[in-house]
């Protein structure tokens, strides 16, 4: 007899999640993986427990965006000196850092809370088909938005 209560390591072990973002749209491609990586997918889900996977996207470069954000969406930021606004649009961002669209757009869809640096660092973001030796670790492939087991 077990003398263990509760979820057992085994519950808690983490998986690779691939994801191909060619031609999908952000925000939902964002709600996704943000879903993954808080492990809401999971049946032992506890929203103070970091129970989540990790998740790998390729092809950041062809992430879509609908209407005429391409063109409106600006990214900011502070370089805390006085007068040190930054601003880029869309397309500016996408040509010169594709991954920093796609890691604001799933932070901001994370909790706001300490757990929330520790879910992105799971995160691993390439712009073209290429992931290196993180190939090896793939378990599961979404390429139309439901979970999968990875075809070898």
């Amino acid at each position: 007899m077990s003398q263990t209560i509760g979820n057992t390591v085994l519950a808690y072990s983490r998986v690779w999640h691939h994801v191909d973002a060619k031609g999908r749209i952000l925000g939902k491609l964002a709600e996704r993986i943000a879903t993954v990586l808080m492990g809401k997918h999971k049946p032992i889900y506890d929203p103070a427990v970091d129970c989540g996977d990790y998740v790998v996207v390729t092809n950041a470069r062809q992430v879509i965006v609908t209407g005429s954000k391409d063109e409106q969406k600006m990214y900011r930021h502070h370089t805390m000196y006085p007068g040190g606004l930054k601003e880029k649009t869309y397309k500016l961002v996408m040509a010169s850092n594709p991954d920093r669209i796609i890691r604001q757009a799933v932070s901001g869809m994370l909790p706001k809370n300490r757990l929330r640096q520790r879910r992105l660092d799971r995160l691993r973001i390439f712009p073209d088909d290429s992931m290196g030796v993180l190939q090896k670790n793939i378990l599961k492939r979404w390429d139309d938005g439901t979970l999968t087991t990875a075809k070898p």
